[in-house]
């Protein structure tokens, strides 16, 4: 906003040639420091004080400013005639507004997600043609901070919506501590994560109920790009867990995960029993690739009897550019029962393409095949296409929309279940609105 400000200021000032620009503002001052006789009447931007004459010849100079320009847009750092006016891709987010703010090393805030799609889709959007409210999202936290040693904190997170009852506990069945908290077919409450973390130097622990390491796309609706998701987040991965996972900063390049955990989207009580962890390493200043896998006794509730196996998830994040990010994400999931009879067989490869324009609006695609062999969608063997693109445009530092176009194709034995009305193909236009607080 200030230096959106500065800017028209000094178009103003550009174009009735005025010799003399006043505008305080923060201490900022503009001031002409043209000679009379050369008329230029460009005012400087940024100085905090200007010499009484200036060059004429290069009427740019401002004697006795440590730095001249605009900033947000002013590629020459002189005022108007070179670029400072407010153009088509010009970005003010201005300042983020918080409700609760930070308080003796608390924080706490949310959002609320509201958004809206053509057709139906097994993967959170389930309401089809109607506005829905997918998350109304409160969390208080205390992040730890181990630089001078020993530090407690921990985090609580309530959410009401669409999405609640795909986030509850609903691994261990209806005994799931919040897995009856519905209010009609999709709405729900929930409470995805509430634990306590401990930490000394480059190791710390968090014990409770938290989200998993697997997969790039996460619940909560602010760490995604796109509003809808892919089948292998919905399908194969975990939400949550239950149970104790360490974090070791091994170097500044490489950090270590493991711990236990009662299974996959369990509440306090037995579901399993797991070993959760992985690596995240720092490979070059632009590739960043994490390695995730859980296996172990997955849960018993979900399928109506033991679930074993493996799980795995590697997701390489490339910088091509500052503004260009490329994300691959293959995952597998393989389980059995009691018996050793297959329970679940997936395997999907995702590709996602982020091109960020400036600080408020950016583009994106997904690619997504997924492979699902046994135990999810309609338990046959098929093949899932699916093609997204969006963008992001953020009107102000707390809000952002997200339109999207997505197109799935269905190949195998039977679509039944899969897509809006079993069909072999669909588009689906959606978009949603973000707003922080």
């Amino acid at each position: 906003m200030k230096l959106s400000k500065l800017a028209l200021i000094a178009a103003v000032a550009c174009g009735v040639h005025s010799s003399n620009v006043f505008a305080a503002q923060n201490d900022i001052q503009l001031i002409s420091h043209c000679a009379g006789a050369c008329d230029c009447g460009e005012p400087v931007c940024g100085c905090e004080s200007v010499g009484a004459t200036a060059d004429c010849d290069n009427s740019c100079a401002a004697p006795g400013c440590d730095s001249v320009g605009c900033d947000g847009g002013c590629d020459s750092g002189c005022g108007c005639g070179s670029g400072c006016g407010l153009g088509l891709f010009d970005c003010d987010l201005g300042d983020p507004w918080q409700l609760f703010g930070e308080r003796c090393g608390w924080s706490a805030g949310g959002w609320v997600q509201v958004g809206t799609h053509s057709s139906a889709l097994p993967l959170f959007n389930s309401r089809p043609d109607e506005v829905q409210l997918h998350q109304a999202w409160l969390y208080a936290e205390k992040a730890i901070d181990t630089s001078n040693g020993f530090d407690l904190g921990g985090r609580i997170d309530y959410l009401y919506g669409t999405d609640s009852q795909d986030t509850q506990a609903f691994g261990t069945g209806q005994r799931g501590w919040d897995n009856t908290w519905d209010n009609g077919t999709d709405y729900g409450h929930a409470i995805p994560q509430l634990y306590v973390e401990a930490g000394y130097g480059d190791l710390s622990v968090k014990a409770g109920h938290f989200y998993t390491l697997i997969g790039y796309e996460v619940v909560q609706a602010t760490g995604n790009f796109f509003y809808s998701h892919a089948y292998t987040m919905y399908n194969s991965e975990p939400f949550t867990h239950t149970g104790v996972l360490a974090k070791y900063n091994v170097s500044e390049d490489l950090t270590a995960y493991g711990g236990y955990v009662l299974g996959w989207d369990s509440g306090f009580d037995d579901n399993g029993d797991a070993f959760l962890g992985g690596l995240s390493a720092q490979m070059t200043d632009d590739l960043n690739v994490t390695y995730a896998s859980i296996f172990g006794r997955f849960g018993e509730a979900r399928f109506g009897g033991v679930e074993k196996g493996y799980m795995q998830s590697v997701v390489a994040n490339y910088s091509a550019t500052d503004k260009l990010n490329y994300i691959f994400q293959t995952d597998w999931l393989d389980s059995e029962d009691a018996t050793d009879a297959q329970v679940r067989d997936t395997f999907d490869i995702n590709q996602y393409l982020i091109y960020s324009i400036n600080d408020c609006l950016s583009a994106g695609t997904r690619l997504e095949w997924y492979n699902a062999k046994a135990g999810v969608l309609n338990g046959n063997d098929n093949d899932i296409y699916a093609l997204t693109g969006g963008i992001n445009y953020k009107p102000h530092a707390n809000v952002v929309i997200r339109p999207e176009i997505r197109r799935d194709w269905v190949f195998g034995a039977d679509a039944t279940g899969i897509l809006q009305d079993d069909q072999r193909d669909q588009t689906t236009f959606g978009i949603d609105t973000i707003f922080t607080f």
